[in-house]
């Protein structure tokens, strides 16, 4: 099984790698009920959705219906008024079929002008925390890609006491020194506060850059057991993060028989090597 860990100050004790529900996106309803059976085998319970997630959050109603309060669930809201967020929260609901959800989302929130927006009056902030208000939501985060989020979620955490951040974390994302040094920054402010830190894109391999997709996921992975396992076990090997699993459910049974299995972190050497074999390249320029 997986280990857990308390996802922030929510007070649920969430399994460190996370279902990334991108996965279900564009997967038949039979499909996304045999990824159920194998998250039950590694016991996840946690979900990330997204409303903009395809029918994502369509396929995951039948699953809350059958395990009701098994799974923690996150969903997101692309929109930056209170009236698009609140429209989407809603929606979200109706899609999954609860009253609740464990914790909301601002999704993707890097444009500095969107980023204003969205945290001003009258912004989707003020419809998350509404919904807060009216017990349809537990929780406030935020989400982001990019090599300048990690300074992004530095100025939102300033601007309003979020509960949860995400945004990416790999080896080789963070040998950019500049990205590495504000995520350092962001994981204290983070750890001071008691804010839940979840990750994403740690079996990323490189940009397809032309290359036949042989994947569902919009960034080349890894493939072969050995190399997730380095990828998701030095991601692991941080005390407190949580990782979101891959975007591609042939690949998500890898990706949780590797955090089943974590215990230590592969060496540098291990990881350099890595690197250099696949070709890696970060993502995010």
């Amino acid at each position: 099984m997986i280990p857990r860990n308390f996802f922030g100050r929510t007070g649920h004790e969430s399994t460190r790698a996370v279902f990334g529900a991108a996965a279900l996106a564009r997967v038949t309803q039979e499909e996304a009920d045999r990824t159920l059976e194998v998250l039950l085998q590694y016991g996840v319970n946690h979900i990330d959705v997204a409303a903009t997630y395809g029918d994502a959050e369509l396929r995951i109603a039948p699953w809350l219906s059958a395990h009701p309060g098994r799974f923690f669930v996150a969903t997101k809201t692309g929109s930056r008024t209170y009236d698009e967020a609140k429209r989407d929260i809603h929606r979200s609901l109706e899609r999954m079929g609860v009253q609740r959800v464990d914790l909301i989302q601002l999704h993707s929130l890097a444009d500095p002008i969107e980023w204003d927006k969205a945290l001003s009056p009258n912004g989707a902030l003020e419809a998350c925390i509404e919904a807060r208000e009216q017990g349809l939501v537990r929780f406030i985060g935020v989400t982001g890609h990019g090599s300048q989020i990690a300074a992004t979620h530095l100025r939102s955490l300033e601007r309003f006491d979020f509960d949860s951040v995400l945004l990416p974390y790999s080896y080789i994302m963070m040998q950019d020194h500049h990205y590495a040094a504000m995520f350092e920054k962001v994981l204290a402010v983070c750890t001071r506060r008691n804010v839940a830190v979840l990750t994403i894109k740690s079996i990323a391999r490189r940009p397809w850059w032309g290359r036949e997709h042989t994947r569902s996921t919009w960034y080349e992975p890894f493939d072969e057991q050995r190399d997730i396992d380095a990828a998701v076990h030095w991601v692991l090997a941080r005390p407190g993060i949580f990782l979101a699993t891959v975007g591609d459910i042939q690949l998500l049974p890898k990706v949780l028989n590797a955090a089943s299995r974590f215990t230590v972190s592969p060496d540098d050497e291990t990881m350099r090597e890595q690197s250099a074999r696949l070709e890696m390249l970060p993502l995010f320029v």
